[in-house]
């Protein structure tokens, strides 16, 4: 049976995790400095408590002792007025000067500074052992008064500082924070030189899953150029399987191309009424041996570039329209400027299988652009009977087809449009969302969205 500190801990950590860095810099940067700074604090703990307070300790109670024979000496001046030379000329060498003062000069209360970490043990030490004390003044940083009762009534008492605490206390703390910061801004220096190769890593793999190849030589630690080296292995392997697979499929496409070739010329001297059946089935086998290809070829015809994505869409709604369907370009939505790095080969081949599904299953299709600072959206809506929620995954698979959920009587299809636009927006780091269109559409929402 789970206890309370077993439920409270797992409470613990999620809370301290809402408060922690995110990026591994700024956690490296924190794992260093809390040690360094509780290290101080512990430093700092023990040397005020055995060395400032214990050596103040003890130089405060041989002062107290060098007060009371000062007081003593006092009460044995005939009078009032030879306080002082009485004190010079039986204890002169303790470098005490003693002067009668007014009772109204006497402060009402202890003063020192709220920084003066010593003050409150002399205050205690002096109080505790010359019992006649009535106030100390501490506010000077370079002498001590001490205004005590004596047989001639109050007398003020001044010695240095230097003789009952040690000189100064805040040395320390600045000798402290001084190199503790140096420490830290060297080992920041450190974890940056060692943090950069996996930094470099990550945006040669980020660029890899987006279609780009940028150069990269691991360096760094050995762990990380563990790390790197199989990065460039598995990169090599995946671009030599890309290579042989585009290859093969040109060797492919050829040799299906050429007797299908001949099957049109073959079908050319038939009868008309036997010729069209045939003919039929003969554009149906080309036009699935061009959705494979499509689909085969993905992202990875053509290089990726800077281009402006509303330029782009606007020509390829320009080609459908004059293809004859009933495509618009609505409004640019967002406040992005700017260009996009894609490949623009790969782009067009995407949102025209989009814009060719929503008019084979639907009719009238709305396309729009929305451009961010973060991101690059392009929308396509349809007025057709939509994807119900449930089978929106199994439809992005290759080679699916949605009898009861989209029309079949107004064209056929391999099932490969929504999967080759979802492999392209994966290769360029994005994703492909399906959903319900707006009214009036109302029919299938498909959204490419890609990271800038």
């Amino acid at each position: 049976m789970m206890g309370a500190a077993d439920r409270v801990e797992p409470m613990f950590f999620a809370w301290l995790k809402q408060y922690m860095p995110r990026s591994l810099y700024a956690r490296a940067v924190l794992i260093l400095l809390l040690p360094v700074v509780a290290l101080q604090l512990v430093v700092t703990v023990l040397f005020l408590t055995r060395h400032f307070e214990d050596v103040t300790q003890q130089m405060a109670t041989a002062v107290a002792r060098e007060l009371v024979l000062v007081l003593d000496i006092a009460d044995t001046a005939p009078d009032r007025g030879s306080v002082a030379t009485q004190v010079i000329s039986q204890a002169g060498q303790l470098a005490l000067t003693v002067v009668p003062v007014e009772a109204a000069d006497v402060p009402p209360d202890m003063q020192r500074a709220w920084y003066d970490f010593s003050g409150r043990v002399i205050i205690n030490r002096l109080v505790q052992r010359v019992p006649r004390i009535d106030v100390i003044d501490l506010l000077d940083d370079t002498r001590v008064r001490v205004y005590a009762q004596s047989r001639h009534g109050p007398v003020l008492m001044s010695f240095d500082r230097d003789r009952i605490s040690a000189s100064n206390p805040h040395q320390l703390f600045v000798n402290m924070v001084f190199f503790g910061g140096l420490v830290t801004v060297i080992a920041i220096l450190y974890l940056r030189n060692q943090l950069r190769p996996i930094k470099r890593l990550a945006r040669a793999a980020e660029a890899f899953g987006r279609g780009r190849h940028e150069p990269y030589t691991p360096t760094g630690a050995l762990e990380v150029r563990a790390a790197g080296n199989a990065f460039l292995d598995m990169r090599a392997r995946i671009e030599r399987q890309i290579e042989q697979r585009t290859l093969m499929l040109s060797g492919v496409s050829h040799d299906l191309r050429t007797p299908l070739t001949r099957m049109r010329l073959g079908l050319s001297m038939l009868d008309d009424a036997e010729r069209e059946p045939l003919e039929k089935d003969v554009d149906d086998m080309q036009e699935m041996l061009d959705a494979f290809l499509n689909f085969v070829r993905g992202a990875s015809e053509g290089e990726p570039e800077d281009v402006d994505p509303r330029a782009l869409v606007e020509d390829v709604v320009q080609q459908a329209q004059r293809a004859g369907r009933d495509v618009t370009l609505v409004a640019q939505e967002g406040q992005g400027t700017g260009t996009v790095k894609l490949n623009v080969l790969a782009i067009r081949r995407a949102l025209d299988n989009l814009i060719s599904n929503a008019v084979r299953y639907g009719g009238r299709v709305e396309v729009s652009v929305m451009l961010s600072d973060k991101s690059l959206r392009i929308r396509v809506d349809d007025d057709g009977p939509g994807i119900p929620e449930e089978r929106r995954v199994e439809a992005a698979r290759p080679f699916t087809r949605l009898d009861a959920a989209r029309n079949q009587d107004k064209g056929g299809g391999v099932g490969l449009g929504l999967a080759i636009a979802t492999d392209i927006a994966r290769a360029h780091g994005g994703i492909l969302r399906l959903g319900d269109a707006d009214e009036p559409m109302g029919g299938l929402r498909a959204d490419i969205v890609i990271a800038r």
